[in-house]
């Protein structure tokens, strides 16, 4: 197949993504060998499903209470070297998986605590690995590249399982985390081989826990994010469930062994891959709201037919299936939370939507675990199929974002004017606007301006209000405080184009000659 734009295969061409692009595969296929041999080995540790779900919360547990500072640390940190750091904590996790099950000394407790260090590593790489994707491929191939990373997953997910459950069955657990152990050796080899572009040291630049504030700040005020959000934690909570049970439906449903379940895992990646080349044909026919509510459908049959022992050879196709519909969800949720976000907060932003999904997931494997106990696995599969079939329905009618505006820099701001230098830590400021506006256009000026207050936000202001003059009631002040003078100037550059078209739409009501006054107030220290 000739790599072009157009096949979604371009960012291929872009040397740098495409060694980070494979050499990632191979470090997941790696993990899903390590996971194979943990998954497999909790069963022969305790027969218990709480136990099993134990171990699948541990992985995901770091990731839901961590990638929020994770994500502030891939944006105010060189992402290079804290990759490289990620991937040797990651790789010592593994070495020690396999001394302690090369002398029998595994237990549930530090399987589980094991896993929990390694589900830190994997939620500090997380939101990193995914800011770095505008570095490597030019702006048009940024979603094909989202996609790329998606199917990489996959193919991993089809290639590791089945290595894994090999090479478990054969050699034991502790060739298989030894296997794990190689695989970081190549992302290390080339996140050392890749030179990233320096860059220019920042007055501006952000510390941590100010950068914390910020990215919380944005998260609050964006309305598209909240969707986003809302409907990946509904959908990733009750698809968990067959994630969560997996273990137990290849050993105890379907009476199969660890061979078999590296083939229902390789089964899923198999059907991952179809589904990626199938998606930008999909595309064309439906929406994004249309392609989730299709992955529900799918996700929903598979589980229902898993709940009644299909035949081995049957269960195999339908994890193909069910391959096919979990990349159509998580490239379509992926790709529309990329498309919303802008380069300053993207790491902090997509570190919210993984804490979101892993939270999801977690809390999603605990409780259908628990329920499992209570009232058998296939019990619990075919009440999670209607769940999803259920909320897949009703969340139809709640629109993902088209992910369509503008939102590099606009740059449009002036410098604000000073009698004097104004040190950056002072704060906070207030930022006054007078705006003169006929009375028969207040009601479209008003909607405008409160369509404007979701920017300021979302851009640093932590109030916003708007205020009449008593005396004048043309006259309206719009006011916003940020929490320093380096933050608002931050804010200058945070402006988009989408935000700018939205503040020329105001300005249209405002009469005059003189643009509106814009004043800065900063706190007086205490004498």
């Amino acid at each position: 197949m000739t790599t072009t734009a157009s096949s979604g295969f371009g960012p291929l061409r872009q040397t740098v993504f495409a060694v980070l692009w494979v050499a990632t595969i191979i470090g997941n296929i790696g993990s899903f060998a390590r996971d194979i041999a943990s998954s497999w080995l909790v069963t022969d540790l305790s027969s218990s499903p709480l136990a099993v779900a134990m171990v699948q919360a541990a992985a995901t547990l770091p990731v839901f209470l961590l990638a929020i500072p994770a994500g502030v640390l891939s944006d105010i940190l060189d992402r290079r070297k804290f990759l490289i750091g990620i991937q040797i904590l990651m790789a010592s996790v593994s070495i020690c998986l396999l001394l302690l099950s090369a002398t029998g000394l595994q237990t549930i407790l530090s399987l589980v605590a094991l896993t929990f260090v390694g589900g830190i590593g994997a939620a500090l790489m997380g939101p990193t690995w995914q800011a770095i994707v505008p570095e490597l491929v030019k702006k048009q191939d940024l979603r094909d590249a989202v996609a790329l990373n998606s199917l990489g997953i996959n193919i991993a997910r089809a290639i590791g399982p089945a290595l894994g459950g090999i090479v478990l069955a054969t050699f034991g657990t502790s060739v298989t985390y030894g296997v794990d152990v190689i695989s970081y050796l190549f992302v290390i080899t080339a996140l050392l081989w890749w030179k990233r572009a320096k860059t220019d040291s920042d007055e501006l630049a952000e510390k941590f826990f100010g950068a914390f504030r910020a990215g919380l700040r944005y998260t609050m005020a964006s309305r598209e994010l909240h969707v986003v959000l809302l409907r990946t934690f509904l959908f990733f909570a009750f698809c968990s469930s067959v994630w969560a049970l997996l273990p137990l439906v290849a050993r105890r449903v379907l009476g199969g062994d660890a061979g078999f379940y590296g083939i229902l895992l390789g089964a899923v990646g198999v059907g991952a891959i179809a589904g990626a080349f199938l998606l930008p044909t999909l595309r064309q026919k439906c929406s994004a709201d249309g392609l989730l509510l299709l992955a529900s459908i799918i996700t929903a049959s598979v589980m229902a037919l898993l709940s009644i022992a299909p035949p081995q050879w049957l269960a195999v196709v339908a994890l193909v299936v069910l391959g096919c519909g979990w990349i159509i969800a998580l490239t379509t949720f992926n790709g529309v939370a990329q498309s919303i976000l802008p380069n300053w907060v993207r790491g902090r932003s997509l570190a919210v939507y993984l804490t979101v999904f892993n939270g999801a997931m977690t809390a999603g494997s605990l409780a259908w675990g628990a329920l499992a106990q209570s009232a058998g696995v296939q019990e619990t599969l075919f009440i999670g199929a209607i769940g999803i079939i259920v909320i897949g329905v009703v969340s139809y009618r709640l629109r993902l974002p088209k992910g369509e505006s503008d939102l590099l820099p606009s740059n449009h701001w002036p410098e604000p004017l000073t009698a004097e230098v104004v040190e950056h830590d002072r704060g906070p400021v207030l930022i006054q606007i007078e705006y003169d506006v006929d009375p028969q256009h207040r009601a479209p000026f008003l909607k405008a301006i409160y369509n404007l207050a979701y920017e300021r936000r979302r851009d640093g202001a932590y109030n916003w209000g708007i205020t009449e003059d008593s005396a004048n009631p043309r006259i309206l002040l719009e006011w916003f405080m940020v929490e320093s003078w380096a933050e608002h100037l931050r804010q200058h550059r945070r402006v988009s184009k989408a935000d700018a078209d939205i503040q020329a739409e105001l300005l249209q009501y405002h009469t005059g000659d003189e643009p509106p006054k814009v004043r800065h107030f900063i706190t007086t220290p205490r004498p």
